[in-house]
């Protein structure tokens, strides 16, 4: 009954998804106009404090939410992985332009799905792995080794990539047993914690205008994945997948018109083929209504 009231609002879900993109693309476009003033690690830290304000409504249902040692270990591995996610992301947004951070942040479905056939022992059909190949060589197209060089950002971004797919794997087995509402809002609260000792290291006395843009980070972050929990409430995820290729449009608009960068081909055309790839995947699982499988969410929390 619920598959198919979500399955008959496919506009409905396409609009929140488009809200969540362009969401998520103002808070990158945010983070880039921070440069180098900031330290990158320092900047993550600083999105995740000022970001608990959002975690307010959820503390009384935090507090009543019964943790066994299990569930808190769960958290801080979660925590530690995500900040290091964090750390790498806000690291490469100084070194690589918006489209290239955005596209190669498409391999993070990818990775949650191999990860759930080696750790969570779901199967892995042959058209899934055709799927990852086919991402594979969009990786490759973006990155280009050999015809140009691999910079730290690049790096950094796979990196980014596969801890958030760690992270969304632990979040998968959490939810299991505590609300959604509750899993996130500890995510924040972990990461803060995780990230205290690396923030202290680099630490520099923020400006308010640095304060002020890592708040809206942190807004229009909330913002977007709450545009895209409603967007997967109104239609299912192999209908909303493919509208989040016009965050890769709109990065690279964005980045042309106010960061000066290049507009690459390659970048969009691996970009392309990742995604494609992983709405492959999605629409798969949809047709064969396989709901024990992980399904590829292409917006991780960052």
């Amino acid at each position: 009954m619920t598959t198919a009231v979500a399955s008959s609002r496919p506009i409905a879900g396409m609009f929140w998804m488009f809200a969540a993109g362009i969401s998520f693309v103002v808070m990158t476009a945010l983070v880039k106009s921070l440069g180098t003033t900031m330290d990158p690690i320092q900047a993550a830290f600083l999105r995740y404090v000022l970001g608990l304000i959002f975690v307010l409504p959820a503390l009384r249902l935090i507090l009543k939410t019964h943790l066994t040692t299990r569930h808190l270990t769960l958290f801080g591995l979660r925590g530690v992985i995500h900040a290091a996610a964090v750390m790498l992301w806000f690291f490469s947004m100084t070194q690589i332009p918006l489209a290239e951070v955005t596209a190669m942040n498409y391999m993070t479905p990818v990775y949650v799905t191999l990860g759930a056939a080696l750790f969570l022992g779901e199967k892995l059909a042959i058209r899934r792995i055709a799927a990852i190949v086919v991402a594979l060589v969009g990786v490759l197209i973006i990155l280009r080794p050999g015809f140009r060089e691999v910079s730290a950002g690049h790096l950094a971004m796979l990196g980014t990539a596969l801890t958030l797919g760690g992270s969304y794997l632990l979040a998968k087995l959490l939810v299991r047993d505590i609300p959604p509402s509750v899993v996130v809002a500890h995510l924040s609260i972990w990461v803060t914690i995780a990230l205290i000792p690396f923030a202290i290291a680099v630490w520099s006395t923020p400006s308010l205008r640095d304060l002020g843009v890592l708040f809206l980070v942190a807004s229009f972050a909330t913002a977007g994945h709450y545009f895209m929990t409603l967007a997967l409430q109104a239609a299912p995820v192999a209908v909303t997948q493919p509208v989040t290729f016009l965050q890769l449009i709109w990065a690279t608009v964005l980045g042309a018109a106010v960061f000066h960068e290049s507009i690459d081909v390659w970048v969009i055309s691996g970009g392309t083929l990742i995604l494609a790839a992983v709405s492959f995947i999605s629409w798969r699982e949809a047709v064969l209504n396989r709901r024990d499988l992980t399904p590829p969410s292409i917006a991780p929390k960052l």
